[in-house]
């Protein structure tokens, strides 16, 4: 097979929610947005479900259909986006429940689907989804009124356990939700981690359940195994790739395997980054290119016929440091070329 092969280990991203969900007194839910971070939503959410998970969480509404049709019905799928234009009918046909982020979606919802189930999303001062304090302390009445789902608001800067933006955030979350009797929530993976204060009703990890930071105890969900097409030997001075960006100090055997930035293993990666034979490291050298990676494979002392870039020993947030990026970035761009195949 000449495509490289992605693994999903579908045990190991269970253990990573029981593992979060150990973290808290509360419920918890999953965030399954973006294809389930790239990894497929359907057996991403049929997995959590059978764990369950019963409240599962979307960017748009078209992903939620996917989703509900993995665990059927019952378990809330909440909708990042609201009420959009158009999504009337998804949001009634899946019985999907729309996070409400301005007075206008409000409206368009109890015009479009009175009775039906809807949240809140709140600005608590990320300044990039849901209602503003004043805006929000208008609406509080009528929907408080309706029994809204949900009401719920995203912290900034989780990840970084003391930076001031955290507790800023969740001063501003309980001036604005305290006295209400709807579930509340604002705690993703980091949140989750910063500790009960921040869990309120239920909690909604995304990247910690795919083995990502700054979930630090996570598992590996998923191995990346690339195709050997070419080993080639390489003399003292030779160059390899574009750029003549890597010479060679010594007499070497180059691999060169079937991926690239059209896969997600982004250009910028460069150097300082491995692939494995084994437990073996050997160092990716010269550009990736959209295809195709140069591998230094002289210490081996044999000929692989495939070489594994992600595992246990390199994660997506070593790919993501070396490119200057974060590891939601490595994993939602792996692309449709991988043969995928999951462990159930």
């Amino acid at each position: 097979m000449s495509t490289a092969r992605l693994t999903i280990n579908l045990q190991a991203l269970a253990s990573n929610w029981r593992a979060l969900d150990a973290k808290t007194d509360v419920e918890t839910g999953a965030v399954v947005k973006a294809d389930g971070y790239g990894l497929g939503a359907e057996p991403v959410a049929a997995t959590l479900a059978e764990e369950g998970v019963r409240k599962f969480f979307v960017a748009v509404a078209e992903e939620g259909a996917a989703v509900r049709r993995a665990v059927g019905p019952g378990p809330m799928v909440a909708v990042f986006s609201g009420h959009m234009e158009g999504d009337t009918e998804l949001l009634r046909d899946h019985d999907l429940t729309p996070l409400l982020n301005s007075g206008q979606q409000f409206q368009r919802h109890q015009q479009a689907l009175p009775g039906h189930s809807f949240g809140i999303q709140l600005d608590s001062g990320m300044n990039r989804l849901g209602l503003e304090p004043a805006d929000w302390a208008e609406l509080r009445p009528q929907a408080e009124a309706l029994n809204p789902a949900v009401v719920m608001s995203h912290l900034a800067c989780a990840d970084e356990p003391d930076h001031p933006m955290n507790k800023q955030q969740l001063s501003a979350f309980r001036g604005m939700t305290d006295g209400m009797t709807a579930p509340r929530s604002l705690a993703a993976t980091g949140g989750t981690l910063l500790g009960p204060e921040f869990h309120f009703d239920f909690c909604r990890p995304g990247i910690g359940l795919y083995g990502g930071m700054p979930f630090a105890e996570a598992k590996p969900v998923v191995t990346v195994d690339l195709p050997v097409v070419q080993v080639r030997d390489v003399a003292v001075g030779e160059t390899v790739g574009y750029g003549n960006s890597w010479t060679a100090r010594r007499p070497s055997k180059i691999a060169t395997v079937t991926a690239g930035y059209a896969d997600g293993l982004h250009r910028a990666i460069g150097g300082g980054i491995d692939a494995f034979a084994g437990n073996q490291p050997c160092p990716v050298v010269g550009r990736i290119s959209m295809d195709l990676i140069t591998i230094d494979v002289t210490d081996l002392g044999f000929e692989p016929e495939k070489l594994r870039i992600l595992n246990g020993h390199q994660t997506v947030d070593d790919l993501a440091e070396a490119a200057g990026t974060i590891g939601y970035e490595i994993l939602t761009s792996m692309g449709r070329r991988y043969s995928r195949g999951y462990v159930e």
